[in-house]
Parts: C-alpha cells; sequence; structure tokens
C-alpha cells in the first residue's frame, strides 16, 4: 500500500491531501514520479546552459567594447598619417628648392624657407618627427640603404655617412625610411 499526496486546490485556498493509491494508480504515480525528475534534470542543464551562453556573451561583449576603444585610440593617435604622407614630398621639394636657389631672389628665397618651416612645425604639432641618421648606426627598421662604401681606417662598420631623403616617424611607427649611404666592409 502506497500513501500519494496531492495538491488540490478549493476556491483559492491549496489544501494538501494524502491519501491511499490504488493499484493501477501506484503505477501511474511512479510513471509521474519519474517524468518531474528527468524534466527538472533537463530544465536545469538548460539553465546552465543557457547561464554559460550569457557568460560568453557578456565576455564577448567587454571584448568587442575593448577592440573598440583601442581602435579609436589608434585612429586618434595615427589619424594624421595620411595627411602626412602627402605633406612630406611637398617638404623635399621646398628643401630642394632652397638647396638648389641661385641667390637671385632672396624674398623668394625667404618666401619658401618660411613655408618650409611652417609645414615642418605643423608636422611637429601631430607628433610628427624626422629621423636624425647621419653619424648614426644603420637601423633598417628606420632605414633604407641605397648604396654602401667601403670602411676607412678608423671609421666603424654599419654607419650612416650621408642621409640621402629624410626619414620620418609618427609616434613610434615608420611614415618613411630614410634613405641613407651606409659603410660596410
Amino acid at each position: 500500500m502506497k500513501i500519494v499526496a496531492s495538491l488540490t486546490t478549493i476556491g483559492f485556498l491549496n489544501v494538501a491531501v494524502n491519501r491511499v493509491a490504488m493499484p493501477d494508480e501506484e503505477s501511474e504515480a511512479e510513471e509521474q514520479s519519474e517524468e518531474p525528475e528527468d524534466e527538472t534534470a533537463a530544465l536545469e542543464a538548460k539553465i546552465e546552459e543557457l547561464q554559460n551562453e550569457l557568460q560568453y556573451a557578456k565576455a564577448e561583449t567587454a571584448n568587442a567594447r575593448q577592440r573598440g576603444q583601442r581602435d579609436r585610440t589608434e585612429a586618434i593617435k595615427f589619424g594624421a598619417a595620411g595627411l602626412a604622407s602627402r605633406i612630406i614630398p611637398a617638404i623635399d621639394a621646398l628643401e630642394k628648392a632652397l638647396t638648389n636657389q641661385n641667390g637671385e631672389n632672396q624674398a623668394i628665397s625667404d618666401g619658401v624657407e618660411m613655408t618650409l618651416n611652417s609645414l615642418k612645425n605643423a608636422l611637429e604639432s601631430e607628433g610628427i618627427t624626422i629621423l636624425k641618421t647621419t653619424g648614426q648606426i644603420f637601423d633598417p627598421t628606420q632605414m633604407e640603404a641605397i648604396a654602401t662604401v667601403p670602411v676607412k681606417e678608423g671609421q666603424e662598420s654599419g654607419l650612416v655617412l650621408e642621409e640621402l631623403e629624410s626619414g620620418y616617424l609618427l609616434h613610434d611607427r615608420v611614415l618613411r625610411p630614410a634613405k641613407v649611404i651606409v659603410t660596410s666592409e
């Protein structure tokens, strides 16, 4: 004989009733009691799965937010690179004009020099610096060797003798490598 507990609603009250189960009710009660345990386990597994998915989604959202912030910071920091790479050839042309002046018209030379200085100051204000290479040890990450010259007595191998074209850095990135002549053995 098995006692079956059931919940009965009378009006607005929930009442627990204990009664003796009939033989055919016992097998039904056993089947019903097994189903909720299986159903409960399935629901608990589903809850755990959804909690894991939620945790992964939160982590992915946090990573995307950090990636976006890093991209914005780099865009601000290196945003001047495009404009600078278009202005640098103009600076080179102005420097060549000053180098090749014949001294006939000082006013034009002064104007070119003022324009050149203005452009260089504008680049410096954006974090762009000119590489200092002459007399330095050759650095292949910042310089491009156009020619090599045999080492003279008392000279060090790998030393930059002459700069043919200036190199430029934007913060820590090379915008344009310096073109140099280097000593070699």
